[in-house]
């Protein structure tokens, strides 16, 4: 629930208004308040527990892509690894137990701390190399999640908004099929 540093009902409120920005109806949104699965950076949660959580979520709205962290997690957050070590586990286990039809699952690639704060410039560099997907962002799609994150006010912290002014994933998103 987000409840890191006891602000929980702060940031499920935070969450419902950047999901809003984006487009995301409140109905679509799941918050799960877990004692098993803390929010906290340095802990791994557990990945039988969270893909229970994950894919009840996929089935109960149809769910056809998910976009998820790789295994570094962007910037090594436990929690997001956790997430990417759930999501593989159930679509290795979707695949050999024939369990409801499977969506897509695609990572969201971690790079390079150079290649992670050189923003639009990292565009060449992504288009060289190889991967599943591509995606370029708008200067109207970038203000749009610029406005979604600062909707996050209880964790935008002094490095948050060097990431929002020079990150490449503000811009740019390179993803893989899992």
């Amino acid at each position: 629930s987000g409840n890191y540093y006891n602000q929980g009902g702060i940031r499920k409120k935070e969450l419902e208004q950047s999901c809003f920005l984006l487009g995301i109806p409140a109905s679509d949104v799941t918050v799960v308040d877990h004692r098993d699965l803390p929010d906290n950076p340095a802990v791994e949660w557990d990945t039988q527990l969270l893909a229970t959580f994950v894919l009840k979520h996929i089935e109960a709205n149809n769910i056809n892509v998910v976009v998820t962290f790789d295994a570094g997690g962007v910037s090594g957050h436990a929690n997001h690894i956790s997430l990417y070590t759930a999501l593989r586990y159930s679509v290795l286990h979707a695949s050999l137990d024939a369990s409801p039809s499977w969506c897509r699952v695609l990572v969201l690639e971690s790079v390079n701390l150079f290649r992670k704060y050189i923003s639009i410039l990292d565009v060449p560099i992504s288009c060289l190399l190889p991967g599943d997907a591509l995606f370029i962002l708008t200067e109207e799609e970038t203000e749009q999640a610029r406005r979604a994150m600062r909707c996050h006010r209880s964790q935008l912290l002094w490095f948050r908004h060097i990431y929002m002014l020079f990150s490449r994933y503000m811009v740019i998103n390179s993803l893989r099929l899992l």
